[in-house]
């Protein structure tokens, strides 16, 4: 790593603390399965401290009745310093959780900077004052900042994932604890140190790594307002649980098993490109890639020879390699995960027409080759599980509605995808899936549109205007007769 941090403390209160408890959290390069760093794991008390300082910033603090030009300012500092630490970031996520360098680069280092920057210009049009005039009254209807939130954020994305969490709420006037995840917890302690460059007042954020109880004691505490939550489905709805005993608000961003549909006028090679990287990204461990391609039935061989060609061709290895695009699982237990799932497919009568075992010249470091099945039915575990590593599934169909269907036949509703030669065609189907967000021909959203998950993919929504409504809470002040709003 090109940067190191100063591992041994908590982020509390614009200062960096001594923890209270001894107890460490050893975090894994994927790569080589060695230690790099050794973290304090936050305790029960550590959790308290963190709240105490963030609910202190809110009720008293200066942040939330700063204006919104106040806070954008600490924020475009914030998006500079981004800028500067590219290179550090990729560095510190590529040794952590083992993204290839060059992926880092683009997705973990330089998009979380181009996502606030989107929100930072989607905030001057969000309505955080609103009048409202009608026949029985008239209303000054307010947004105001939730309070303070807990932010619980995944291995496979950290400083992206935070940042679509940070963003809104600061901008918002929220303040918060941010819980990084135990596999991946060293880019939080950069992201610290540049938020008191940015000038954030003390308290705004506060940094606790920890593993699962005392994250359930933040999650639980009653001087947390919000919870917002990405990870895996199943730690979601415990989340859920724990909110709902309170009724505190709680947005979740969960798991996926997404469909990639090819109609049958696809441009095969096209789509195998775009799903190469919208299937494969980051080892595979993305919640939001196309780990389902259905393709017409009469089609598939030919779809099959080109998809192999394409993945096969993807250079699996050291991710400090910039020519590397598979790299490790982030954990040697995230791999026997994806093992196990191998194991499934096979024992239920999917092929494997490529990958399937470890690469035999990579004998250190916790890696699965890419691998693709064919001969799967929707029914099978490894098409209605999301395995979160590098393993695809091949349906087939004989018309588009039973295309639709194998595409919503799954408990999950986060994205999907439609290839076509005709647009209108695409996205006519797209309006029949039943997920947050559809690709048609590999087209991103971007940052301005919201994202989520239908089903068991999550409540809420993440992103665009829409974002920033995680963070606030909607107040209707009745105004007297000859009461002028101050503009």
């Amino acid at each position: 790593m090109v940067w190191q941090g100063n591992y041994a403390q908590f982020f509390i209160g614009g200062e960096w603390v001594r923890p209270k408890s001894a107890e460490t959290i050893e975090v894994i390069n994927p790569f080589t399965g060695k230690p790099i760093a050794n973290v304090p794991a936050g305790s029960a008390e550590d959790m308290d401290r963190a709240v105490a300082a963030a609910r202190q910033a809110f009720d008293q603090g200066e942040w939330p009745r700063a204006t919104l030009q106040e806070r954008m300012r600490v924020l475009r500092r914030l998006s500079e310093l981004l800028g500067e630490r590219t290179e550090d970031f990729a560095s510190i996520v590529t040794d952590e959780m083992g993204c290839p360098i060059t992926l880092s680069r683009s997705m973990q280092a330089a998009s979380p900077k181009v996502l606030l920057d989107s929100f930072l210009e989607l905030a001057q049009r969000y309505p955080f004052t609103d009048v409202r005039q009608s026949a029985t009254g008239r209303a000054l209807v307010l947004r105001e900042p939730v309070g303070v939130v807990a932010a619980v954020v995944p291995w496979n994305a950290p400083l992206l994932i935070t940042m679509l969490k940070l963003a809104p709420a600061l901008l918002s006037g929220c303040t918060m604890v941010l819980k990084p995840a135990p596999d991946t917890p060293l880019d939080a302690y950069l992201l610290g140190e540049l938020l008191v460059e940015a000038g954030l007042p003390a308290g705004v954020v506060n940094i606790v790594p920890a593993d699962r109880e005392a994250s359930e004691h933040l999650v639980t505490h009653p001087g947390v307002d919000k919870v917002t939550f990405t990870g895996s489905t199943a730690a979601g709805r415990r989340v859920a649980s724990l909110c709902g005993n309170d009724l505190k608000r709680v947005t979740l961003e969960l798991g996926g098993k997404s469909a990639a549909v090819l109609l049958d006028d696809a441009d095969l090679a096209a789509a195998a490109e775009s799903l190469r990287v919208g299937s494969f990204r980051n080892s595979g461990q993305v919640c939001s890639l196309k780990t389902r391609i259905v393709v017409p039935r009469s089609r598939e061989a030919e779809f099959l020879d080109v998809f192999r060609s394409v993945v096969s061709s993807m250079p699996v290895g050291d991710p400090k390699d910039p020519g590397t695009q598979i790299g490790p699982l982030v954990s040697a237990r995230q791999r026997e995960r994806v093992e196990g799932y191998i194991e499934s497919g096979r024992a239920q009568g999917a092929r494997v027409v490529l990958g399937g075992e470890r690469p035999a010249d990579l004998a250190e470091g916790f890696f699965v080759e890419p691998t693709v099945f064919a001969g799967v039915t929707p029914s099978m575990t490894i098409a209605q599980e999301e395995i979160f590593g590098p393993v695809v599934s091949v349906l087939t169909y004989d018309d588009e509605d039973q295309a639709v269907a194998i595409a919503n036949d799954s408990s999950y509703g986060l994205n999907g995808s439609v290839f076509t030669a005709d647009p209108e065609r695409g996205v006519a189907l797209a309006r029949r899936i039943r997920t947050g967000t559809v690709e048609v021909n590999g087209s991103p959203v971007g940052f301005h549109a919201p994202i989520g998950g239908f089903k068991s993919s999550g409540i809420g929504r993440e992103a665009g205007l829409e974002g920033f409504d995680a963070y606030v809470e909607l107040k209707s002040i009745g105004l007297p007769q000859g009461f002028d709003v101050p503009a």
